[in-house]
């Protein structure tokens, strides 16, 4: 049996998602989606349609010779910004970078435009 809302949920929200958030950024000043999501509930919007920037936080561990991901504290750390931005009612992303909860720190070296690295 078909289903006419699409194959599975990212099918479905693939075109509501993205509706809302251009709904409710197109209210704001500055046009600029904080990723906070992972990368599997991220995939349920199309970010090439997407019609503002992305910036995506990462959060990396030091193991003494190399920065990694640990999924468990990116998971908590995407969480702690959340909170910094609300509790400091950040509206311009480059206060984004005095993020420092818990070690963390804004890594310019490994930061790209769209993905900005914050490492412990």
């Amino acid at each position: 049996m078909t289903n006419t809302k699409g194959k599975n949920l990212y099918e479905f929200w693939k075109e509501i998602i993205p509706g809302k958030i251009v709904e409710e950024t197109g209210m704001q000043s500055s046009k600029v989606l904080i990723n906070l999501a992972s990368n599997e509930y991220f995939r349920s919007k199309e970010p090439r349609t997407f019609p503002y920037k992305i910036i995506t936080p990462v959060f990396k561990e030091s193991d003494g010779t190399r920065f990694r991901n640990v999924t468990i504290y990116a998971k908590k750390a995407r969480g702690m910004m959340l909170r910094f931005i609300i509790k400091n009612r950040i509206n311009d992303p480059a206060y984004l970078r005095a993020f420092v909860e818990e070690g963390y720190y804004f890594n310019n070296d490994l930061s790209k435009q769209n993905e900005w690295v914050f490492c412990r």
